[in-house]
């Protein structure tokens, strides 16, 4: 058994680490040869997963090729706006049928489209049934300490889920299956755009129960997207949904938080950006997010004064008054 990990980003180097535990050999992708070679002269991964030792079956390689020969299953854990990008690289490389899973949690900006959709593009549409979305409550520090956390697989096709779910399934990770791609991509995604709110909220002092009004609004939001686009409404309710959103506008591990956070108590977002040193999520696909409601014309209340706040320069307290409905009016 061998599975290829695509990316050595925090996530990456995690999902590459707790299956390598299973004594499951990993090839971990590294853009340049002196990445791959610090990674393994390290065998840790210093700057994004520091402390967290390598298995011994983990090999860091920046050989694609390499990388991918006689993978069972290919894991894709680059940034949203990185994935086409990098799904070219992977063009004749993957064996017929081997599953292919993405850990990205975004939406591509320009198109607006969700990452099983731009990989099928790059690849071929006949890879759309093998081509699987990973997401759920995964703060990646937590997990690659062994702490205990619970992820979905969504392919359309079931038994392509069900054999991934065999593969990544362990006693601390464990892996849920089901056939809403769509939900569990939206999921993923939209949350980010909520926990940038959360983040607001808790910069402001606002309290627990403005942050938990606020989550409802946007848990609501977030399932209005998705059943316009034919997901399950109940995806919402579930790991991809719910369980996400709480564990991503809650948690000082979540860079989404951090930067909403960050913003209201006045630093730059370009500032907050450089400082965190990965991709934060929830900004691109709150562009992106925005121009789907558009063209499907539905309203996304959130989303718009998110991206207002991001791009705009619009107070992140006037904007999160207007979302809870608070007034500062002394006879409120």
């Amino acid at each position: 058994m061998k599975v290829a990990v695509i990316g050595s980003t925090s996530w990456g180097t995690t999902l590459g680490i707790i299956l390598a535990r299973r004594d499951i050999d990993v090839a971990l992708w590294a853009r340049t040869s002196e990445e791959a070679d610090r990674l393994a002269q390290d065998r840790e991964n210093t700057t994004r997963l520091p402390g967290i030792s390598f298995p011994k079956r983990l090999s860091p390689t920046c050989v694609i090729e390499e990388a991918l020969h006689n993978a069972s299953l290919v894991l894709l854990a680059v940034p949203s706006q990185k994935m086409r990008h990098n799904v070219r690289l992977l063009r004749g490389e993957i064996a017929e049928g081997v599953p292919i899973v993405h850990a990205a949690k975004g939406l591509e900006t320009g198109t607006a489209k969700r990452m099983t959709q731009v990989i099928a593009e790059e690849l071929d549409p006949r890879y759309i049934s093998t081509i699987c979305v990973l997401s759920g409550p995964n703060l990646s520090k937590e997990i690659a300490r062994g702490l205990p956390a619970a992820t979905v697989i969504a392919a359309h096709d079931g038994n392509v889920a069900e054999r991934v779910r065999e593969i990544m399934d362990s006693s601390s990770f464990h892996v849920f299956t089901s056939e809403d791609v769509v939900g569990v991509e939206l999921g993923g995604a939209l949350k980010n755009i909520i926990a940038l709110g959360a983040g607001m909220v808790d910069g402001l002092g606002y309290g627990d129960n403005a942050k938990a009004a606020y989550m409802s609004r946007g848990l609501t939001e977030i399932a209005g997207l998705g059943v316009a686009l034919g997901a399950d409404p109940i995806t919402f309710l579930g790991l991809a949904g719910l369980g996400d959103l709480l564990a991503t506008c809650a948690s000082t591990l979540s860079r989404n938080h951090t930067l909403g956070e960050q913003l209201a108590k006045g630093r730059s977002k370009d500032e907050i950006m450089t400082s965190l040193g990965s991709a934060v999520e929830g900004v691109p696909t709150t562009a992106a997010a925005l121009k789907l409601a558009g063209e499907l014309g539905i309203e996304m209340p959130i989303t718009e004064r998110i991206y207002r706040v991001l791009f705009e320069g619009f107070d992140t307290a006037l904007a999160m008054d207007e979302l809870i409905g608070f007034s500062r009016s002394p006879h409120s």
